[in-house]
């Protein structure tokens, strides 16, 4: 049964076509959307029918819009609200501008100075994780963003994750320590002798997990160079369920 119209199965083809919800969030979109057949048996048959009649670009916004719409449906069955339709279809083409501006992003060219404050692709054969947190101010809360790419600049892996509740100005303090932009984490991270400090045993946690690796290096990044990892981070903000990517660039 849909939790939001309450009247027909809760297919994907319903949820993300057939529901009344879906329906007023279309009717916003562009005509051709609005004027969308109904009676699709299944969600591959609707992207064939759509692949047939929408440009290329606007498929994009149609596939954001979807995936909001997924997203939307997850928030209400959780207690939340659906948001404002207008609110939905704006929403849409911002986050795809803001994942075509993070996607010329991840394709660093080789061609930058080291000593520039952006991003740097690792040795050829190699991969590099930035990563970044963020506390949520008011929420009492934090989030986690992560992303692994090549020498080439491309998307390993991406991930997107909630922290744990923040209560008071220790753990906020702990939480600020594990950004990879924080030189005297990167630098504790990295030394051969015991951390004798508050924070000792994540920073033993830590080491212990990179000894399984053949090869690495710990360095800090400015926040420049750390940029996609931190928006990760921020995106944190409004996510329900963890999110991971493999090979692909995150739509936000």
């Amino acid at each position: 049964m849909c939790p939001l119209c309450m009247r027909f199965s809760g297919s994907a083809i319903h949820a993300l076509w057939e529901c009344d919800a879906a329906k007023n969030v279309w009717a916003g979109s562009s005509k051709i959307l609005q004027k969308g057949v109904s009676g699709m048996a299944n969600m591959i048959q609707l992207m064939e029918y759509l692949l047939d009649r929408v440009e290329s670009q606007e498929m994009e916004v149609v596939l954001v819009q979807a995936w909001l719409i997924w997203n939307q449906r997850n928030r209400f069955v959780h207690g939340g609200k659906f948001h404002d339709l207008g609110w939905l279809n704006n929403c849409a083409r911002e986050f795809l501008e803001e994942y075509r501006t993070a996607q010329e992003q991840m394709r660093t060219k080789h061609v930058m100075q080291p000593n520039q404050d952006t991003w740097q692709p690792p040795p050829q054969s190699v991969f590099k994780l930035n990563f970044d947190a963020a506390l949520f101010s008011g929420l009492n809360r934090s989030g986690f963003g992560a992303v692994i790419r090549n020498e080439r600049g491309e998307v390993m892996a991406a991930m997107v994750a909630k922290g744990p509740e923040v209560f008071c100005s220790e753990e906020a303090e702990l939480i600020a320590f594990i950004e990879g932009d924080n030189n005297f984490a990167m630098k504790a991270i990295s030394a051969l002798k015991d951390d004798q400090s508050m924070l000792g045993n994540v920073i033993w946690d830590i080491q212990h997990l990179l000894r399984n690796l053949q090869w690495l290096r710990v360095e800090c990044t400015r926040r420049g160079g750390n940029r996609v990892a931190h928006v990760l981070a921020q995106f944190a903000r409004n996510i329900i369920d963890d999110m991971y990517w493999m090979e692909d660039v995150p739509p936000i």
